[in-house]
């Protein structure tokens, strides 16, 4: 039965079938009361017909509701419709203890016991309410994603028990756990739960649990017969303290157990911190009597008791013929009436019949197979790509995890109708999410490929690799490419000006950004600096982007300079006849930038316009130095600006 979309209560939308047990389909629900979202048990249908068994059931889920404990799964509501009957409870995000055992193997000894611990506080709360839960197994047990440890299903199989439902029959996954007293259909109570809470223990700490056969008879039996293997033989890390508290446990003799789930969360708690410590008390199962106090008896009733022995003697012996007349009768008449009993329940009990694989049958098969095995069968249809049309996908429950059913219970087959076509709807221009759903509502599988954009914003999609309205098989894969934005880092421009053109570039490349480099003439700054950069100092730009630096670069000039002696050195008197010529002579040298461009002796001491012609760049220093026949100097030195001028006189 699917019960997706469908509305219970008016309340509980269900949105998904999230797990099966032996007695419940669970789905995950929405309150749209409360705005959130729970678990909901439905009855399978089998279970349905029995009035005694469903009223049982309500009022064990109404007692179970009372209960608050943060290591219990809470029920919030019980109700039924539409010959519906379901439990309304916490949704726990975990996984079960069973599911744990099977992915890891035995458990950590540490970590089992702080899980019995929250196991045996959730007991101690129920117990106190006169609540016992009858069916602990790690099936029961959910661990939360932060460690904790719920148990779920309280109350649930005393309703069962109680009811037509045998203990062999639908609870057959739980015989496992079952205490010795449940296993022969006797009297239950809070000591039973403690019981199958030592059969969890076993089974994290070792792996395997202490009794298993071919069928669920058969370790029943062994509860009640053997002994089993101390936990500590199959795992040499369990302490032994631990392994006690086991043992205890599962004393066959329930007065020999734990006598409270107080008594067991003690020792549990001591086990954490002594875990070889001899604390755990086992009492034997001997007739071990304690030292009673007797009165004393006087001569007088001594003597009569010896006169009485041998008269005592003769009824004891007839009365001892008597008794075992009596036992023999008992025995016999015992013995017919089991005989009896057990005649009436193979003629009207169900029986027991191992589950097959219907799948990769058609539905004919699948009906002549049911018949033969006295099972119902529901039908669901579903689109495959790799079942053929006609044959059956899957099945609930599975064989792989469902040995046996009763008689008449409901299989639901899952039918191929082989495979679905559908037409491929436009998501480019979509948002991402809204584009995957609008594909995986199709049937298609979406494979994603981000892709920079720096015209389409951030997870939206851009293209796809089918084309609209094209008609492709439910179950293929449509490829879209999604925008992850202009995926282009900024960086800030750092400042160059006054740095050389090697330096400059390397600040500049070494923040991600690309360089041009312009050269400029400026004398009156330094050769080879940078004079300025095009984009200032402090701004945002892309990673990447193209910075142009100027650089001070000067080129080589031709330039002249004319130097007037007769200026400088004051020159001579024409008319004076008697001048020797030293005095009418001199020595000229002009150095530009410290090298010497021109140099000439005997030069007349009234020259006016002594030139010459240098190359140089930027600013050229000149000196002229002048020396005279009797000894005398003069000096005289001037800046050329090559980029304003080319010539100068110096006088």
């Amino acid at each position: 039965m699917n019960l997706e979309g469908k509305m219970l209560g008016n309340r509980y939308e269900i949105i998904e079938k999230i797990g099966n047990g032996g007695m419940a389909t669970v789905y995950k629900a929405k309150c749209h009361v409360l705005n959130r979202y729970v678990a909901v048990k439905v009855l399978r249908d089998e279970f349905t017909t029995d009035e005694e068994f469903i009223k049982r059931f309500a009022a064990e889920a109404q007692s179970a509701a009372s209960l608050t404990h943060p290591n219990i799964v809470s029920i919030y509501d019980v109700g039924h419709e539409d010959n519906l009957y379901y439990i309304v409870m916490e949704l726990i995000k975990g996984k079960t203890l069973k599911e744990i055992i099977n992915e890891d193997g035995k458990l950590s000894w540490k970590w089992s016991l702080n899980v019995a611990s929250q196991i045996a506080s959730a007991l101690e709360t129920a117990h106190k309410n006169k609540i016992v839960h009858r069916d602990i197994k790690p099936h029961n047990i959910i661990i939360t994603e932060e460690g904790i440890a719920k148990v779920t299903d309280f109350g649930i199989a005393k309703a069962v028990s109680n009811s037509t439902i045998t203990a062999f029959g639908t609870t057959i996954g739980s015989v496992h756990y079952f205490s010795p007293e449940h296993a022969r259909g006797g009297f239950t109570d809070e000591k039973s739960d403690l019981y199958s809470l030592g059969v969890v223990m076993y089974e994290m700490l070792t792996g395997v649990v202490p009794f298993d056969a071919d069928t669920a008879v058969s370790v029943a039996l062994k509860h009640m017969q053997e002994e089993a293997i101390e936990p500590i033989k199959i795992n040499l890390d369990i302490p032994s303290a631990v392994n006690k508290i086991i043992v205890k446990a599962m004393q066959k003799d329930s007065n020999l157990r734990y006598q409270s789930a107080t008594q067991m969360l003690k020792d549990l708690n001591m086990a954490l911190k002594r875990p070889d410590g001899d604390f755990v008390y086992i009492r034997g199962n001997g007739n071990n009597f304690e030292t009673q106090r007797f009165t004393p008896i006087d001569e007088e009733k001594l003597n009569k008791r010896t006169r009485n022995k041998k008269e005592g003697k003769l009824k004891k012996f007839i009365n001892n013929h008597k008794v075992l007349s009596f036992f023999i009768g008992a025995i016999l008449l015992f013995l017919i009436a089991f005989g009896a009993t057990a005649l009436v329940v193979n003629l009207t009990s169900t029986k027991n019949v191992e589950l097959p694989s219907f799948v990769g049958m058609t539905k004919d098969e699948a009906e002549s197979k049911a018949k033969e095995l006295k099972l119902k069968l529901e039908y669901e249809e579903q689109f495959s790509t790799d079942v053929e049309e006609g044959k059956i996908i899957s099945q609930d429950p599975n064989p792989e995890t469902t040995k046996e059913v009763k008689q008449k219970s409901t299989i639901t087959l899952i039918i191929s109708k082989g495979t679905e076509i559908v037409k491929v709807p436009k998501v480019t221009g979509m948002e991402k999410d809204e584009a995957i759903k609008a594909l995986e509502d199709l049937g298609l599988k979406v494979e994603i490929v981000e892709q920079t954009s720096k015209k389409v914003e951030e997870g939206i999609v851009i293209e796809q690799d089918i084309k609209a309205n094209e008609e492709i098989n439910a179950g293929e894969t449509i490829k879209i490419t999604v925008s992850t934005g202009t995926g282009i880092v900024e960086v800030t421009v750092p400042s160059v000006t006054g740095k050389s053109e090697s330096d400059a570039k390397a600040v500049l490349e070494g923040a991600k950004l690309k360089v041009s480099v312009n050269y400029e003439e400026d004398t009156s700054k330094q050769e080879g600096i940078v004079l300025k950069q095009d984009i200032a100092s402090g701004k945002k730009v892309e990673e990447g982007s193209n910075i142009t630096i100027t650089v001070n670069k000067s080129e080589s000039k031709s330039a002249t300079v004319t130097v007037n002696i007769k200026s400088i050195t004051g020159g001579y008197d024409t008319a004076d006849k008697d001048l020797e010529n030293a005095d009418k002579k001199v020595t000229i040298d002009i150095k530009v930038n410290g090298a010497s461009v021109f140099t000439q002796s005997n030069v007349d001491k009234n020259s006016t316009a002594i030139s010459t012609s240098f190359s140089a760049k930027g600013n050229a220093k000149i000196v002229v130095n002048i020396k005279d026949g009797n000894g005398a100097s003069y000096t005289r030195s001037k800046e050329l600006n090559l980029g304003q001028s080319t010539s100068c006189t110096i006088e």
